[in-house]
């Protein structure tokens, strides 16, 4: 009988994964068939579970990065990140000393602030976005246009 009711948990993880493709549950879907094998064989309840928990886990930590990293590459990049590496154009001189500055990107004008505290954008200059720190642009230049 055990190894229906694993069955049942198998096919219900599964259907929330397809469900909601958030590469959650598949990894205790994985777990629950090597219960539902190890019900099949007979094994005690205990060693079902303790052997659920132990795959399901394992599964977990070992595969997910990998999966996260080759399944998902198609994802979109939330606004802020598909902002890194474009180029924006200084409206007003970009001085950390002074807490100065303002870059337009994409025909929106932003704080901007130089990645190396000790350097100075010109108006006019054009910069590359390397982070977003709250509301402003972190920029630097590449080192063949300075």
């Amino acid at each position: 009988m055990a190894a229906v009711y694993w069955l049942i948990v198998f096919v219900v993880l599964l259907g929330i994964e397809a469900a909601t493709m958030a590469l959650t549950t598949v990894w205790f879907a994985g777990g629950a068939l090597v219960a539902f094998v190890l019900a099949l064989f007979g094994i005690n309840t205990q060693v079902q579970l303790a052997l659920f928990v132990i795959v399901s886990f394992i599964l977990l930590f070992f595969t997910r990065p990998f999966a996260l990293k080759y399944v998902n590459r198609n994802t979109v990049k939330t606004n802020m990140d598909s902002l890194v590496g474009k180029k924006a154009k200084v409206t007003a001189t970009i001085n950390n000393v002074e807490g100065k500055g303002a870059a337009i990107l994409n025909g929106q004008e932003w704080t901007a602030r130089a990645l190396e505290d000790d350097r100075v954008y010109p108006v006019g200059a054009m910069v590359e976005v390397k982070e977003i720190r709250g509301v402003k642009l972190i920029v630097s230049m590449n080192q063949e246009e300075t």
